[in-house]
């Protein structure tokens, strides 16, 4: 290992996790992530050697048979596995995410439940905010569930479910109305519930149906899908927390710590482009020296690590704040943009020392290329970052007198 992206302070479990992890991707990641990539294959083999390593119950408490690590622990993690192929860390990231909600706000029945099979992996998680329509305008969805005797009847369509094939349970916003007041905020009208369902695609469920993958420029090998609801009826206990009109806080608060997640993959993969770049600098020769003696190859491959060095640390210092108990959507949406950003910046440099070579299949900063792009866009955009930072600055610094 190099000496950028390197974290202070780590305890000896922290590092033997990490020191397994890295081992796992050398060996089982890397060498098949391309084949797989390009044939847009699911990384069966990838996964179960994820579950026989507990990453699956990495941060769910060792009560519920999970290893009880820190969101520090979980997001090292994740930055080496986006290191070896992005599209694996994906994978993890919705389980994550459904079982830090759990965790945080189900209730005593619903951890019971749930939570020791996401430990093992027999359950994996998914969850769906956004709809066809609006995106990252969460207060405009339009899905809706409406009581009948002890059940809710769901109906609506979402969009952009990370594994929503693969996975067995799903965590869904939609808007209940009916079950506040009138004069209730629109945030206050939404309840998230809990779906487990069947892994695979077509009408999984009677009034759920999960159409075929969205075919996308990268992030392959992960299924993203829609999510129809027509009638798809559940009992009250799968109300998230037991009580309606708490769904979009408690997804925010999903969100917060999957903000860190991405950040931890855009510093994987930005470290991966960096890794591959000053590898070919220095095997590639023109004008009778190798490349990495050009200065201005020097100068792309000093802003390279500048910028993976100051993502890693920002994405650390997000993940610190939060395991300290304190709230941290200041340093998780600035991580997040930051990491984000300076992947793309990296990725294309080391796109640009490869000249012509980066843009042939058989070189892996091709495949880099195609997946830094999501990073700009999942878990809200750049701008909808901008805004959290902007307003949240406003109110550090609010004018006082």
């Amino acid at each position: 290992m190099g000496r950028l992206a390197q974290t202070e302070g780590l305890s000896d479990i922290q590092k033997e996790i990490l020191g397994a992890v890295h081992d796992f991707v050398e060996k089982e990641i890397i060498p098949v992530a391309q084949e797989l990539e390009h044939a847009d294959e699911y990384p069966a083999d990838i996964v179960k050697g994820m579950k026989d390593m507990g990453i699956f119950g990495l941060m769910i408490p060792e009560e519920y048979g999970g290893l009880g690590e820190s969101l520090l622990t979980y997001a090292l993690t994740v930055e080496e596995i986006a290191r070896g192929w992005m599209s694996v860390s994906g994978i993890i990231n919705t389980h994550f995410i459904v079982a830090y909600m759990l965790m945080q706000h189900g209730t005593d029945e619903q951890k019971s439940y749930f939570l020791p099979k996401m430990a093992t992996g027999e359950i994996r998680g998914s969850f769906s905010m956004s709809e066809p329509h609006c995106g990252s305008d969460v207060a405009a969805i339009r899905s809706k569930a409406v009581r009948d005797g002890d059940d809710f009847v769901l109906t609506g369509q979402k969009m952009w479910l990370t594994n929503g094939g693969s996975s067995t349970l799903t965590a869904v916003l939609v808007r209940t109305d009916a079950e506040a007041a009138e004069d209730a905020s629109v945030y206050k009208k939404m309840t998230t519930f809990l779906v487990e369902k069947p892994a695979g695609f077509g009408e999984v469920l009677p009034g759920l149906t999960i159409p075929g993958k969205i075919e996308k420029m990268g992030y392959k090998g992960v299924d993203t899908t829609e999510l129809i609801m027509d009638g798809l009826r559940l009992p009250a206990d799968r109300v998230l927390g037991g009580e309606p009109g708490k769904g979009f806080y408690q997804m925010m608060d999903g969100v917060e710590v999957g903000r860190v997640n991405v950040a931890a993959r855009a510093c994987g993969l930005a470290l991966r482009a960096f890794e591959l770049g000053i590898d070919y600098a220095q095997q590639r020769h023109t004008f009778g020296k190798q490349i990495a003696d050009h200065q201005a190859v020097q100068f792309r491959l000093a802003d390279m690590a500048v910028k993976v060095e100051a993502a890693h640390q920002m994405m650390v210092r997000a993940a610190r704040t939060k395991d300290a108990g304190e709230r941290n959507d200041l340093e998780a949406g600035m991580a997040k943009y930051l990491a984000s950003e300076y992947c793309r910046d990296v990725v294309e440099d080391s796109f640009r020392i490869h000249g012509g070579y980066g843009y042939a299949k058989e070189y892996e900063i091709e495949r880099l290329y195609r997946e830094a792009p999501m990073l700009l866009i999942g878990e809200g955009t750049a701008d909808i970052q901008r805004m959290i930072i902007g307003r949240r600055l406003l109110e550090e610094y609010k004018l006082r007198g």
